[in-house]
Order: structure tokens, then C-alpha cells, then sequence
């Protein structure tokens, strides 16, 4: 699930002096990690309050939404050190495809089969693994045409998925609703991801590229909810632009998102260095986000039950605390996550079928 190599062969104090290391990119794995977090603390915190900048008091909302954007951006930016920067050769862009569709559909299994715990969890899974297949034909894309294909989707899939909100419920199909009208719109998500594999082709390492990130972050997210600020009758207006409710799909949160997204990934990758030892165990959460994302998945499940909706926030602190232990064990113990082996494996086979 993550672009970067595998964690350093099992060797414990090795394994503490050389994970996160070039040309492992550790920022991101930390970053991976807050997503986690973020989406874990809005399935269990009971926090409904939606994230307003500049209202304190709302800024725990920040959980409902903004995590699962955030991964969505992240997947563009592993897919592309995965294809390192799209510039795989002829020879090896067929290879690199069928390995993405290999990752892709364990992905999308991995997701249905947490979706048939019931839980009251809406499982990114399904869409991530979808994701990975429609980004396939656009490998070798060069950075401005990922760029142009964001901005076009910034702009009309807003308003596609405002005027589609109309229609009758499953008038589309099972199919299309789930890719257009479920809780994670693929419009939205390919909107962050291209823009993920346009910006993952930077100098990463770099502190100038950290910086530049946090500055345009902020500068979206600010804009975006000031933006949001201005009141607008019309109802399709309203719905298309200027709503930056959570999962609202408007161009209001698609900015503000990817702001919080560009700020967060600036901060990560600038402070993964100067605080390398102490971000080690967040870094290990984030290189294996399938299984951390499934082990809590599994245990909401364990603790309410179908149907069942957490509203312990408690529960975040522990899982957390678990799962920074847990990861961190195993990556320094053991290597890779395992369900991230088991994806990686099925890309690898995927690639043999190459005639």
C-alpha cells in the first residue's frame, strides 16, 4: 500500500538505525500514519462537529473528512515512487501496471471482506483498490497532464456529483452508486490522488519542497474557509462550491482539504529528520496502514458489534497506543506489514502473467 521500500530486514537496534532512511521517505509514512489515526478517532471519538478554521472550539471535527482525503493524496504520492516518478521504462511499464492491478484487486477484496463485518465503519478499502485500477493507464503521464486532469476534475466533478445528489436513490446502479455516489466519491478521490502522483515526482527529501508544501497549505486552507464564509442562496451554488461539510464533495472541501493535506505532509516530511527517533514508531504505523487500517476495522467490530457506533474516545488513545507498539514490534521484528506482503506478493504474481 505504500510506494516506498519495505522496512529494513528484522535486526532490532539495525532496524532502529536504518528504517526511514533514504530512499525510504519517511514523512510519508508519518504522515500515513495521522490519516490512520485521524479515521480511527472519527469512527470511535463521537465527534460530530464539523472542522471550522476559525472556530477553536470546532477544531476536533478535524477527524470527520480531512483523514480520509489525506489518504487519498498519499496514495497518489506512493503510486508514484512506486513507478519511480512515472519514469519507468518502456520495458517495465507493463510489468509496474500489472503489479498495480495485483495490489489493486487484494486491496478491493481485503476492503469487501471488512465491509461484511457490517460495522458502522464506511471501509475505504473498496474504493482505494478501485483507485489503484483507474490510475493504471496514467503511469506515464507527464506532472502537467496529471496537474490539467486534477483541475478539470476540481472543477466539474463538484458539480457532477451536486447535480447527481438529486436523483433518485439507486438510480444508477449498485456499481455507480458506490463510485459516484457512496461515501467516497471517485471523482474526489482521483481529484487528491493525481495531485498526490503529480507532487510525489518533487525532490521530497528536500526542505525547500517540506516548506513549499506547509506555505501552500496554508494558504488553501485558509483561503477555503474564508471562502466558505460567504452566504449563498442558491442551492446547487451551495451545494457545487461553496459547502465545506465533511464528505460534501464541494470545491470549498476538495481546497480546504488539500490545503490541510499539503500543510500536514510539509510538516511531516520536514520533521522526520531533526525528530527521526521519536517519530519511529508513528513512521512504523504508517508503513503498514492495510494492516492497521484492518486490525481496527476487526476490533471496532469485536467491541460494538453490526450496525454499532463507538462514541468512546478513550478507545482512540488505546488503539493508538496498541497499534504504535504493535507496528513497531513487528516492523523491527519481522519486516513489512503482513496484509502490505500479501498485497505486494499479488502484485508480483500479477507481473509474472507479462507474456
Amino acid at each position: 500500500m505504500t510506494g516506498t521500500r519495505a522496512p529494513a530486514a528484522p535486526g532490532g537496534a539495525r532496524w532502529w538505525r536504518s528504517f526511514g532512511r533514504p530512499p525510504r521517505v519517511m514523512g510519508l509514512d508519518v504522515a500515513r500514519a495521522l490519516a490512520i489515526i485521524g479515521m480511527m478517532g472519527a469512527h470511535v471519538a463521537g465527534i460530530d462537529d464539523a472542522f471550522a478554521l476559525f472556530e477553536p472550539r470546532s477544531w476536533a471535527g478535524i477527524v470527520n473528512g480531512y483523514p480520509s482525503l489525506l489518504f487519498a493524496l498519499l496514495a497518489g504520492f506512493s503510486i508514484a515512487l512506486m513507478t519511480q516518478c512515472g519514469q519507468v521504462s518502456d520495458a517495465e511499464i507493463a510489468s509496474a501496471r500489472l503489479r498495480m492491478l495485483g495490489r489493486g484487486v487484494t486491496i478491493f477484496v481485503i476492503g469487501l471482506l471488512l465491509e461484511a463485518f457490517d460495522t458502522a465503519i464506511a471501509i475505504v478499502l473498496t474504493l482505494y483498490g478501485v483507485l489503484y485500477l483507474v490510475l493504471i493507464p496514467v503511469l506515464r503521464w507527464r506532472t502537467l497532464s496529471l496537474a490539467l486532469c486534477a483541475a478539470v476534475l476540481g472543477l466539474l466533478g463538484p458539480v457532477w456529483l451536486a447535480v447527481l445528489a438529486g436523483l433518485p436513490e439507486d438510480a444508477m446502479g449498485p456499481v455507480w452508486e458506490f463510485l459516484l455516489r457512496g461515501s467516497y466519491p471517485i471523482t474526489v478521490w482521483l481529484f487528491f490522488a493525481l495531485i498526490g502522483m503529480a507532487l510525489g515526482r518533487l525532490p521530497l527529501h528536500r526542505s525547500v519542497t517540506a516548506w513549499g508544501f506547509v506555505l501552500t497549505g496554508t494558504v488553501l486552507l485558509v483561503a477555503a474557509h474564508l471562502v466558505a464564509l460567504v452566504p449563498v442562496s442558491d442551492r446547487l451554488l451551495q451545494a457545487a462550491v461553496f459547502d465545506i461539510s465533511p464528505h460534501s464533495g464541494a470545491m470549498v472541501e476538495l481546497l480546504a482539504a488539500l490545503g490541510l493535506g499539503l500543510l500536514v505532509v510539509g510538516v511531516c516530511l520536514g520533521a522526520s529528520h531533526p525528530l527521526r527517533w521519536p517519530l519511529l514508531p508513528v513512521a512504523a504505523l504508517g508503513s503498514m496502514p492495510l494492516t492497521a487500517y484492518t486490525a481496527h476495522v476487526v476490533s471496532y467490530f469485536v467491541m460494538a458489534g453490526p450496525d454499532s457506533r463507538l462514541a468512546e474516545p478513550q478507545i482512540l488513545l488505546w488503539s493508538t497506543v496498541i497499534l504504535l507498539v504493535a507496528c513497531t514490534l513487528w516492523s523491527a521484528l519481522i519486516g513489512r506489514g503482513p496484509l502490505e506482503t500479501l498485497a505486494a506478493r499479488a502484485g508480483d504474481a500479477a507481473a509474472m502473467l507479462r507474456p
